[in-house]
């Protein structure tokens, strides 16, 4: 099993003796088997049994135990791919389409922390997307407009503007309203303690060995201690992990992304509003700050698949992470509480995989690919549950992000 992330998070430690969960003992069956534990595959059986379907989500180690853990909570209707690009790779209807779904997600995703028990950090916040550079002005500059045409919350910031509300200058930036912040792990913990009072059967330390179709075109899953789960539909949403019984239907670019948590920070007024942060340069630096006023840095990522082992060169990522967030913000006293490097996947086209195996009916994929993973788990969840109740055709978002989009079938082969 490969690692998926190497340091000390941060996101565990906010949360002591969330509920474990058993693992399968003996053969079921269900309507639908969610395989992964994690942010999509939570979210995606929390939408499926708040619809009536009997579903069993199995996950080889822990629930919020894999990528989730690392995720930085970052929830932005901006990304990777910025909308006047993807105006150009899919057209101007589609790529306002899925730009306006994003933000309509996070609004979601709202609603679903505000049902749960227990605080999961969720917070409104504004982000600001600075121009590295002057020669991005222009660039910025297109986004703008291309983001305000479609009735996205936008404003431009002139270098003045910035300097008025920051400690630092920069040549231009747009601030989008509608963002958030989340504790992903409280948030992942918590979603999946509600799904299972509502029905849902969680199996832990479960892994899926092989994959058949049987009789009546229902699904076989062959777990490692010689049980089975019988289902009619199967939803694959395990991550990072390309090389997990898909064969080679999907090739996300893979590499790896480093992050660091600062100690608690006296005093963040100084950070207008705690807006998220990020920029035009590629790879780009980001930054947002926690409810205890901790700073998360994130950024200088690598195109290496592997985590980064080495101790000595870890500390030196994370030291060049706390320099850039000490050139924003010369005079907060910052020292590195956590830092971790971690596995992350981007798509050939920078838009997420959801959807039916255009091969295999009844096999279904919700693959967060890139940097906005949690705003996608959310808009695969859906799509997925529309898939299976046979609701999708109005859904526009099928050929945007399904397996079968045109932009697949004209990159790289598969």
């Amino acid at each position: 099993m490969s690692e998926l992330h190497i340091g000390s998070l941060y996101w565990p430690s906010t949360l002591h003796n969330p509920p474990s969960y058993p693992s399968l003992t003996e053969c079921e069956t269900a309507q639908v088997v969610v395989i992964g534990g994690g942010m999509s595959g939570i979210t995606c059986a929390w939408e499926l049994i708040s619809s009536g379907i009997d579903v069993i989500l199995v996950e080889r180690e822990i629930v919020a135990g894999e990528s989730t853990s690392a995720n930085t909570g970052l929830l932005q209707y901006c990304n990777d791919v910025m909308l006047s690009d993807l105006i150009g790779q899919i057209g101007r209807e589609s790529a306002e389409t899925f730009y306006v779904a994003c933000s309509r997600a996070i609004d979601k995703l709202a609603d679903i922390a505000a049902s749960l028990p227990e605080d999961v950090g969720f917070r409104r916040r504004s982000s600001l997307y600075y121009a590295s550079t002057e020669q991005d002005l222009p660039k910025l500059k297109q986004e703008y407009e291309a983001l305000s045409s479609c009735g996205l919350r936008a404003s431009y910031w002139t270098a003045d503007d910035i300097a008025a509300h920051f400690p630092f200058r920069k040549p231009g930036a747009i601030v989008t309203g509608g963002d958030a912040e989340v504790n992903p792990f409280r948030f992942v913990t918590l979603l999946a303690a509600q799904a299972v009072d509502k029905g849902l059967r969680i199996r832990e330390y479960t892994e899926i060995v092989k994959h058949d179709s049987v009789a009546g075109g229902r699904h076989r899953l062959h777990t490692g201690n010689g049980h089975h789960i019988d289902a009619n539909h199967v939803i694959y949403a395990i991550g990072y992990e390309p090389k997990e019984l898909r064969g080679e239907l999907i090739k996300p670019d893979i590499g790896r992304s480093f992050v660091i948590v600062t100690d608690p920070v006296p005093d963040l007024s100084q950070w207008h509003e705690r807006c998220m942060i990020w920029e035009t340069a590629r790879p780009y630096l980001y930054m947002r700050t926690t409810e205890d006023n901790r700073l998360i840095i994130g950024g200088l990522d690598e195109e290496d698949r592997n985590p980064l082992q080495s101790v000595q060169r870890r500390k030196e990522h994370s030291e060049k992470l706390l320099e850039k967030a000490k050139a924003l913000f010369p005079d907060l006293p910052l020292a590195i509480a956590y830092d971790w490097n971690a596995t992350f996947g981007e798509s050939e086209d920078n838009l997420p995989f959801v959807g039916e195996d255009p091969e295999w009916p009844g096999v279904y994929y919700t693959l967060g690919y890139g940097g906005n993973g949690t705003v996608y788990s959310l808009l695969g969840a859906e799509l997925v549950r529309e898939l299976i109740q046979g609701e999708a055709d109005s859904n526009p978002l099928k050929d945007i992000i399904g397996l079968s989009r045109a932009t697949l079938r004209e990159g790289t082969p598969r």
